[in-house]
């Protein structure tokens, strides 16, 4: 029988479990959904002022939370950008800026790629006791020295599981495209070819029929240059879509080439199993998507549904894909313990286009340029929007300036991680999202055109002014044009740039489209916005892994006192057989992913 005493203490003992169990939910870490587009400009959408492009569910997370007006990108471009993302850092800290031409990675099988010693917040997080996933596009590389080393994989950087692009979506992944990928260098390559076969198919009828003597080691020499030409033009570049657009799950290959009408579904999906699966426990997922660089998608339940062609109708596919992933959080009862996040990891393509088509690439509203053109703010000037129930306020809007690279001490911050870091570029935005701060950290803000310093913003304390100046600016082509329509892509070196002395001012606060230079007569301030400027450009110089040693033209990294190597130079971006993933037997690589198993 039991003694009726023990009855008050089972209560108590009882009420005490409770009372712990509903402490450690109050207690719970966050969970992190983070949701970035390829390529999306500004102008594209509706809360950012496109009122001709549908994109409720974006809006609504808008107004559910926190919009940014000032959010920047550290790069122009997918790989630098990302890598800044990643990293809270410069790209140019991890060695992820270009020199020259090429400023992203081309190749799978190169060897460049994120340091497997840069440190991500996925890494951070993951240290927290976080489940951490990546589904989408990743672009920063796979291989070092061998197949399947995966030195520079998501795995190795802080995402427990990966599903997606290792590399990107680009046209070499749809045959009836046009390759993107170095086509001069594989017009000469493929000119080669020709004209050693024919060269050498005419010393050999003229040495049959005896019209003259030739002797057989030149057509051998002949005969094995053709081969080598043939074989570094057709091995790397006709088999781009075998090479590049493949899909990944964790380390394995399981599909190559991708089927690329689908990938938007199985990207969806994924994504929304990582959130089921891991509903009961802190987790961070990226998703990372391949919308909207080209090619375009073709989804028949979006086709001709905007007023925009192609372009407008995979905008509207994005924004549906959002409202999936917001319902998804919604309905799993997990919103008011998810922090959402919404970008884009730089501006709007605006010179790609084509006469069926038409506009290929995005629309960045009053801001001049777009992708890769340096530091003009089309440009570097994204959306972001943080939605956060119950911890942020409705419908606020942030007009202070902030950059992607806030995420990760803003991560650490929410996650409870004061271990000790390397120097970040930067700062943790909460107090500015809940409206504890009015004043962002980034007083200074620096813009890089690939490893070259090519604009400056200040934003001076007590006044609302934002000040740019930029160092040198990219060449148009045609001259006058709004970008470099001619390559598709500016380029940050040599006669592709003009610089400026003085160099050109701007005050974004009251041109943000910087269309009116400023001068000593329009500016009372003038002489003090470059002296200021000068001294921040000194002060971050100096925190960079090596001093870069100037001449009249540029600046020029490779590596560092403190062993920080340059990952985008020729030799590391350029395809190599033994390092390219593969499923099967190299190099005939084929797979399809298995669906009855997913």
């Amino acid at each position: 029988m039991r003694s009726p005493q023990l009855a008050p203490l089972l209560l108590s003992l009882l009420l005490a479990a409770g009372s712990d169990v509903s402490g450690e939910e109050v207690d719970r870490k966050p969970n992190f959904l983070l949701l970035m587009v390829d390529d999306l400009g500004i102008g594209d959408v509706g809360c950012y002022g496109n009122d001709t492009i549908r994109t409720p569910n974006i809006d609504r997370l808008a107004s559910e939370g926190v919009k940014l007006t000032q959010h920047i990108a550290a790069a122009p471009l997918c790989t630098p950008s990302r890598a800044a993302f990643m990293t809270g850092r410069y790209a140019v800290r991890s060695g992820m800026a270009s020199t020259g031409r090429v400023q992203v990675l081309l190749f799978l099988g190169g060897s460049g790629g994120l340091p497997p010693n840069e440190t991500t917040f996925a890494k951070r997080l993951q240290q927290q006791g976080y489940t951490t996933g990546l589904v989408g596009k990743w672009h920063l590389g796979v291989n070092c020295e061998r197949r399947g080393d995966h030195c520079h994989h998501p795995n190795q950087h802080g995402f427990s599981y990966f599903y997606g692009l290792p590399f990107t979506l680009f046209n070499d992944c749809i045959p009836e495209e046009q390759s993107d990928i170095l086509t001069d260098l594989q017009h000469t390559l493929r000119n080669m070819t020709i004209v050693l076969g024919v060269g050498l198919l005419t010393l050999v009828f003229a040495r049959v029929c005896g019209l003259v003597e030739v002797r057989l080691w030149l057509l051998a020499l002949l005969f094995l240059l053709g081969i080598l030409a043939a074989a570094v033009w057709y091995m790397p570049f006709k088999l781009l879509s075998t090479w590049n657009c493949i899909i990944m799950r964790n380390q394995e290959v399981i599909e190559q080439p991708m089927a690329v009408e689908t990938l938007p579904q199985r990207l969806l999906r994924e994504a929304q199993n990582f959130v089921k699966r891991n509903a009961d426990r802190p987790f961070l997922l990226f998703f990372s998507l391949a919308h909207i660089h080209t090619p375009l998608f073709e989804n028949p339940a979006f086709a001709g549904k905007s007023r925009h062609g192609r372009y407008g109708d995979n905008i509207e596919e994005v924004d549906w894909i959002i409202g999936q992933m917001t319902e998804t959080v919604d309905s799993l009862g997990l919103a008011n313990n998810t922090l959402m996040y919404f970008t884009s990891d730089h501006g709007g393509h605006i010179e790609d286009s084509d006469s069926i088509i038409g506009q290929k690439g995005g629309w960045n509203s009053i801001y001049k340029g777009g992708k890769a053109m340096g530091g003009w703010e089309g440009g570097i000037r994204v959306p972001g929007i943080f939605r956060w129930p119950g911890r942020l306020t409705a419908g606020r809007v942030v007009n202070e300036p902030t950059s992607l690279m806030d995420l990760y001490p803003t991560l650490k911050y929410l996650a409870k991680d004061t271990q000790p870091d390397r120097l970040l570029d930067g700062y943790n935005i909460m107090p500015l999202l809940e409206g504890k701060v009015e004043r962002s950290e980034h007083e200074f803000m620096f813009h890089y055109c690939g490893v070259y310093l090519n604009a400056v913003r200040w934003h001076p304390p007590g006044s609302n002014s934002i000040f740019k100046v930029h160092l040198f600016t990219p060449n148009f082509s045609p001259p006058g044009a709004g970008g470099c329509y001619d390559t598709k892509v500016c380029l940050c070196h040599g006669e592709h740039v003009t610089y400026h002395n003085p160099p050109l001012l701007y005050d974004l606060y009251r041109d943000p489209s910087e269309s009116r230079p400023l001068n000593p007569d329009t500016e009372p301030r003038y002489a003090e916005i470059f002296e200021q400027i000068a001294k921040a450009v000194e002060k971050h110089q100096s925190t960079l892994p090596s001093k870069q040693a100037s001449d009249d033209t540029h600046a020029h990294t490779s590596t560092d006192s403190h062993g920080v190597q340059n990952q985008m130079t020729w030799e590391k971006i350029l395809w190599r057989p033994w390092l390219q993933p593969c499923c099967g037997t190299f190099p005939f690589c084929n797979c399809k992913e298995d669906m009855m198993h997913v």
